[in-house]
């Protein structure tokens, strides 16, 4: 048991530093996005929580591959499974029971759902963060043109 949860700790502690990196990526590039001038606010927006989403979910794909990547190093499931789509099932906490793990390693599933949900759960925190700070510049911006007419 105790390796299961060393191992587990270590495949999470991997994906929790590239979400880090992508997050640090994804609030840079969202800020100087929202910084630049334009006549459409809208379509910032839209171009911003494009491209936030976006990068978002590519971070998702490569930590379900880290994932399979391990249980194949592990040999944690049966052979000639298909790794990827029962570390996807195990992320998403999707649950279809149709490939279980090993039994030596039966707790590296609820790990990986684990991880999961609080990787999904930081992201929708930066998906709201990026959207309530560009809606927020889209507001001021619109207050000066207004302010700016006005004279």
């Amino acid at each position: 048991m105790l390796r299961q949860f060393l191992a587990g700790s270590a495949i999470s502690l991997c994906n929790i530093t590239i979400h880090a990196m992508v997050m640090t990526l994804v609030v840079q590039i969202a800020q100087r996005v929202s910084e630049i001038t334009s006549t459409r606010p809208a379509l910032r927006l839209v171009a911003v929580m494009i491209g936030a989403v976006s990068v978002l979910m590519a971070a998702h794909v490569i930590e379900v591959i880290v994932w399979s990547t391990a249980y194949s190093i592990l040999d944690a499931a049966p052979s000639g499974n298909r790794l990827v789509y029962f570390a996807f099932v195990n992320y998403t906490t999707l649950g279809y029971g149709d490939i279980t793990p090993l039994k030596e390693w039966e707790l590296l599933g609820p790990m990986t759902a684990m991880n999961g949900v609080l990787l999904f759960g930081w992201s929708t925190a930066v998906i709201f963060e990026v959207l309530r700070k560009a809606m927020t510049l889209n507001s001021r911006l619109q207050s000066f043109n207004n302010h700016c007419r006005s004279r």
